[in-house]
C-alpha cells in the first residue's frame, strides 16, 4: 500500500513539475537565384501537387497547406493559390493529363517540363509555381522516467526535412530555392503525439521568412 502511495505522490509531483514545454530546434537554408523583391507581389505564386517519400503520400496536402496558409497570413501583397485552387484551374483548363505526365517526370528528374509550366501558370493567372519536396519524417515517443518500473513520462517528437522550389514559369527556371531540418520534441505524463502539422508549420515558418 505504501508502494502505490508513493508511486501516487511521485507521479503527482512529476505531473505539477512537468508543463510539457514544447523545444523546437530548425535549421533553414536558402539560395536566391534571380527572385527579387516585389517579384512574388507582381506575379503570384500558385503551390504545385509536393513531392514525397514513400510511405507519406498522405501527407502532402497537409505540406501543401501548411506553406500556402503561412505565405497568405505573412504575405499579403503576393496572390497565393493553394494546392486545391491549383488543381481546379488545372482540371478546368484541360491539363490533367500533362499536369500528372510533368509530376510523375518530376519525381524521377527533378525537372518541370517548361511548356507545361506555362500553361499550368497561365490557367492559374500566377507566374511564379512552388513546388515542395517531403524527404524525411519521422514521429515517435521516448521513454524518459519511469518509477518501480512504471513509464511516469516520455518524450513526444517530430522530424521533417522539407525542400521549397520557386519556379519562374515564364522562363522556366528554379529562381528561389530553401531547405528546413526542423525536430520539436515535448516531454508529457500524457499521450499527446507531437504532430506532423506542428513542424510542417514551422517549416513554414522558417522558409518564407526568407523569401523576398
Amino acid at each position: 500500500m505504501k508502494v502505490l502511495h508513493l508511486v501516487a505522490a511521485a507521479s503527482a509531483l512529476l505531473l505539477a513539475a512537468c508543463s510539457a514545454t514544447v523545444q523546437t530546434h530548425s535549421a533553414p537554408e536558402h539560395d536566391v537565384r534571380g527572385l527579387k523583391a516585389g517579384d512574388l507581389g507582381r506575379g503570384g505564386v500558385a503551390f504545385l501537387t509536393p513531392s514525397s517519400i514513400t510511405g507519406h503520400e498522405e501527407d502532402k496536402q497537409a505540406l501543401a497547406h501548411a506553406f500556402a496558409a503561412v505565405l497568405r497570413d505573412s504575405r499579403k501583397d503576393v496572390r497565393v493559390l493553394s494546392l486545391p485552387e491549383t488543381i481546379g484551374a488545372v482540371n478546368r483548363a484541360g491539363l490533367a493529363g500533362p499536369y500528372r505526365a510533368m509530376y510523375a517526370d518530376y519525381r524521377d528528374s527533378a525537372l518541370l517540363d517548361g511548356a507545361t509550366i506555362r500553361r499550368i501558370a497561365d490557367a492559374a493567372g500566377v507566374r511564379y509555381l512552388a513546388q515542395l519536396k517531403l524527404a524525411f519524417v519521422d514521429q515517435g515517443a521516448r521513454g524518459r522516467f519511469g518509477i518501480f518500473g512504471l513509464s511516469i513520462f516520455n518524450t513526444q517528437y517530430a522530424q521533417v526535412r522539407v525542400f521549397l522550389q520557386i519556379w519562374d514559369a515564364t522562363e522556366g527556371s528554379v529562381v528561389w530555392e530553401g531547405l528546413d531540418e526542423v525536430s520539436r520534441a515535448m516531454d508529457t505524463a500524457w499521450e499527446e503525439p507531437m504532430t506532423f502539422q506542428s513542424v510542417a508549420a514551422q517549416a513554414a515558418q522558417d522558409l518564407v521568412a526568407r523569401l523576398p
